[in-house]
């Protein structure tokens, strides 16, 4: 009787906490309603080896939409590359570690993202260590600019979640370092591959996917973190635009192989309090893969180590 009693002062505690401190809900609902594993699948990393250097060939000005008063951008210089590598296509099955890919890029990685919520720009820095160039992240969020006239809100309509935010088509929106709500898209993004003289095409299916793949490209993707569940919602700009998207697991990543089964993913997150175990490199079976990539509207970029002619 008296351990009963111990045990029902003790959960109306941690249900009284949990009222003040949202990060102990989130913990105390998983402990009495845990969620499903993600469906990923741990891979050891395997890095990059060194490629044949082309020459440095300055790409043709990237023509940026202009969004609306939006912060000021100062173009960084752009940093020479070191061995700048020509595509490199997979001619057929290749052998990772024991499993078997009909393409499999080798990828750069580093130990978690720069910042909480800058996902966008560290899968980007991924594709660029890659292919020989040396930038930072900070050196990306310079170069692509930020629309300051909304910090991102959430509103609840009977619709469901509207975010209001910035230009995302053209620009970052929101605070990297503190609104989980904060991101950009691939349309903004593809300006500062090309600044750099990578070719980015837009790459929205999973025949586009392995085609690029083949080819030698590595892909940059919104998702959802460990392509796990999702609420729907609207991002609305200033402007009135609207586009489909997640709302509270948004994230991008790179895709490095593919197989008839599914495929391997290059995620820089790493280990966090939503999943320890996460790891830098995984596979995802293709139904998950296209459904959480599917509610970021299939937005994918194929990026080539491919000099401007």
């Amino acid at each position: 009787m008296r351990r009963l009693i111990a045990l029902s002062l003790i959960g109306l505690l941690l249900v009284g906490g949990s009222a003040l401190y949202p990060t102990l809900r989130v913990q105390l609902r998983a402990l009495l309603r845990p969620e499903p594993p993600p469906p990923i699948t741990a891979l050891a990393v395997v890095a990059p080896a060194p490629r044949t250097p082309l020459p440095a060939v300055r790409p043709p000005a990237a023509a940026a939409t202009p969004s609306p008063a939006p912060s000021a951008r100062t173009t960084p210089t752009r940093p020479a590359a070191t061995a700048r590598p020509a595509p490199s296509a997979t001619p057929g099955p290749v052998e990772v570690n024991g499993r078997l890919y009909d393409a499999y890029v080798p990828a750069a990685t580093k130990a978690q993202q720069a910042y909480q919520y800058s996902c966008e720009f560290d899968a980007a820095w991924v594709i660029f260590a890659t292919f020989g160039y040396t930038v930072s992240v900070d050196e990306l969020v310079q170069l692509l600019g930020s629309d300051d006239r909304v910090e991102p809100f959430i509103e609840e309509t009977p619709d469901g979640f509207v975010i209001h935010g910035g230009d995302i088509t053209t620009s970052f929106s929101g605070d990297y370092t503190t609104n989980f709500l904060a991101r950009t898209t691939g349309s903004a993004f593809r300006r500062v591959f090309e600044h750099y003289g990578l070719r980015a095409e837009p790459v929205h299916d999973r025949a586009g996917v392995e085609a690029a793949l083949r080819r030698g490209a590595l892909i940059w993707i919104k998702t959802t973190v460990d392509f796990k569940p999702w609420r729907p919602a609207l991002w609305r700009t200033p402007e009135g635009q609207e586009l489909p998207t997640v709302l509270g697991n948004d994230h991008a990543v790179v895709v490095i192989g593919f197989n008839q089964d599914g495929v391997v993913i290059r995620d820089v997150l790493g280990p966090t309090s939503s999943n320890w175990q996460r790891p830098y490199e995984y596979e995802v079976r293709w139904e998950p893969f296209l459904a959480a990539w599917g509610a970021q509207n299939f937005d994918g970029l194929a990026v080539d180590a491919v000099a401007w002619r």
